[in-house]
């Protein structure tokens, strides 16, 4: 690989002055916290940057140290990861601070392998966080530095079966003095430069030796494998208030898609439009349905459409058993923002509040 060497100077010299200020990045001379830089990676995860800003600041001011959130009841932590999606990784992020904590007396291992056995800690996250922590020479390969990479090595293979090859080569290319500065240093030319539509090559360090852009198809790489069609699932949520103007939400098991959130009452979600017999008895009272409208929401695997109805349950409503009592509650609409709730939900919250807004207006006109 000749001139990989004046490569990874010329990305650490773009990386000194380009990079990114973002909230959990060490300034220049500073030591990086492992916590810091763990709960990022991990926040990061199917997220964008921006996103993830408002996020860390929040926890890490209300939870300023691996010991602080392993102590925290679960059902905080999700209330405050609620909008983040892939609600697995907060579940697993409790778990890891509590395991840091009790078994490793709140320090975090300094070595891949040792950070690869903590919960939620994958093969890139491990390796993130060793190299821009501790130091440690890694593999750090995200999609931003699967694109680098790719289009420097013009490697035409298309994803996700050059994932391998991709990683070799960016263990090869990696720089062992500084190793955190370089993974961030790609991270960054990956979403500033090399970009994935419209690569700013004019400004990228690492034009002279890229062969993708010698051979003129570093707008065709990575190549990536066609994706199946998701699928559509369907339902319908119910959104039922009291005349304390309290609403009816119930938690979902621990384990499983949006384990442990809080949620809109549905029937199950499945692939074709719910029968409207299924659909009542899956109601979790009795009561006058109203349509108030639909809300869509694209999950990892499939497309999910919800139909949302309405009803008001009086004052003392006996929930159904299908509704699964024990694990449902009241809220007060004034409360839902304190709730974790997912996305899908809010969604469905906001068009339920919306109709029964407008319902109120029509009522109150002379």
């Amino acid at each position: 690989m000749n001139g990989t060497d004046a490569a990874r100077r010329a990305v650490l010299e773009w990386y000194d002055r380009h990079r990114r200020h973002l909230a959990w990045r060490a300034p220049p001379g500073v030591r990086p916290d492992p916590y810091r830089v763990w709960l990022s990676e991990i926040m990061l995860q199917q997220t964008t940057v921006a996103v993830v800003e408002r996020y860390f600041r929040d926890f890490t001011a209300r939870w300023p140290d691996v010991a602080s959130l392993a102590a925290a009841p679960d059902g905080e932590v999700m209330k405050a990861w609620a909008g983040l999606g892939y609600y697995a990784r907060a579940r697993n992020l409790v778990k890891c601070a509590r395991t840091v904590t009790a078994e490793h007396g709140g320090r975090f291992p300094d070595t891949e392998d040792a950070l690869g056995l903590l919960p939620g800690i994958g093969p890139y996250t491990a390796a993130a966080i060793a190299a821009i922590a501790f130091g440690r020479p890694a593999a750090v390969v995200d999609g931003n530095v699967e694109r680098v990479v790719a289009r420097y090595f013009a490697v035409r293979e298309a994803l996700p079966a050059a994932k391998p090859r991709l990683r070799a080569l960016a263990g090869l290319f990696a720089d062992t003095h500084r190793p955190g500065d370089f993974a961030q240093a790609t991270m960054d030319l990956g979403a500033l430069v090399c970009t994935p539509g419209n690569p700013d090559c004019a400004r990228c360090p690492l034009a002279p030796g890229c062969r993708a852009r010698k051979e003129g198809i570093e707008g065709l790489l990575p190549a990536r494998a066609a994706r199946p069609d998701r699928p559509t699932r369907r339902g319908v949520a119910f959104w039922v208030e009291r005349d304390d103007g309290t609403v009816l939400l119930r938690r979902r098991p621990p384990k499983g898609l949006l384990g442990g959130m809080s949620e809109v009452p549905s029937t199950p979600w499945q692939e074709g439009k719910p029968a409207e017999t299924a659909t009542l008895a899956a109601a979790p009272i009795g009561a006058e349905w109203l349509p108030a409208g639909r809300v869509e929401h694209t999950f990892t695997h499939f497309h999910l459409v919800l139909e949302v109805w309405r009803a008001n349950a009086g004052a003392r409503p006996r929930l159904r058993r299908s509704a699964d009592p024990a694990s449902c509650f009241w809220v007060g609409l004034d409360d839902l923002d304190g709730e974790a709730l997912p996305s899908v939900m809010r969604k469905v919250a906001a068009v339920a509040l919306e109709k029964q807004a407008g319902a109120k207006a029509r009522r109150s006109r002379p």
